[in-house]
């Protein structure tokens, strides 16, 4: 078991996933340090979502290992997932209940002491009045988004993981919801790591950016690095070159 690096929130090593001869995450290695926000991108297929899946404990590796918070994802994610959430609006809640009623069985998932009052700060903070006792199966799909980022934010985690937080949105509720997350990271100093295929939101919200491209991690740096280190006006382009297979060309013209 290797050794807990202070300030390291999340650390993999060596992290794989196979599927029969389909090989989803390749070995891969990062660390996320508390109070970053880290973003995991590529195309369709990249790995990320398996690789969020790995973090949560929702899927052990095939081969490396996932830490978090020190401990050990396969052995002891019990110790941890108390610390933890995610979202991600491609996860169905059940459709008879409100999204009241969904959230108070979460908050008894969670062993939260005060479900009512946490659920009455998240509906005022998340503007969900209009909808809140509403059946979920007559929700916007930009309803359910806001939803599930409360469901996420129940327990007012350390680390939240995030899948396309912003996903089907518009523009002015979606800026909304990326200055609400950070300002939850600003006030609480939580860990967020992200997978997103909005590179305005990726570029607003954080500080390093993962590149991934068929199951590996194929570069990364901040954002404002790579579009530097790729000669481009803006982080989409960086990501069309690597999803393309153009980055290391970029890379070795940068160097």
């Amino acid at each position: 078991m290797p050794d807990t690096i202070q300030n390291v929130v999340v650390r993999a090593d060596g992290l794989k996933k196979q599927y029969g001869d389909v090989t989803a995450v390749a070995g891969i290695d990062f660390a996320v340090e508390a109070g970053e926000t880290v973003a995991l991108l590529g195309g369709n297929g990249a790995g990320k979502t398996t690789t969020l899946s790995m973090l949560l404990g929702l899927l052990n590796s095939s081969a490396g290992w996932v830490q978090v918070f020190g401990e050990d994802m396969v052995r002891h994610r019990h110790r941890v997932l108390p610390r933890m959430n995610f979202s991600s609006p491609y996860v169905n809640l059940p459709k008879r209940l409100s999204p009241r009623e969904n959230l108070s069985v979460y908050g008894r998932l969670y062993g939260l002491g005060e479900t009512r009052s946490r659920i009455e700060d998240l509906v005022s903070e998340l503007r969900m009045e209009d909808f809140i006792d509403r059946p979920t199966k007559t929700l916007s799909a930009g309803q359910l988004t806001r939803v599930a980022i409360a469901k996420a934010l129940l327990n007012e985690p350390d680390l939240l993981l995030l899948d396309e937080p912003t996903a089907s949105l518009d523009p002015d509720t979606g800026d909304w919801v990326r200055g609400y997350l950070e300002s939850y990271r600003a006030q609480t100093g939580a860990t967020i790591l992200l997978a997103s295929h909005n590179m305005g939101e990726v570029e607003r919200l954080c500080h390093r950016v993962l590149m991934m491209r068929g199951g590996l991690i194929v570069d990364e740096g901040a954002p404002g690095d790579l579009i530097e280190r790729y000669g481009r006006d803006n982080l989409e382009q960086v990501f069309l070159d690597i999803a393309r297979s153009e980055g290391a060309a970029g890379q070795e013209a940068a160097q």
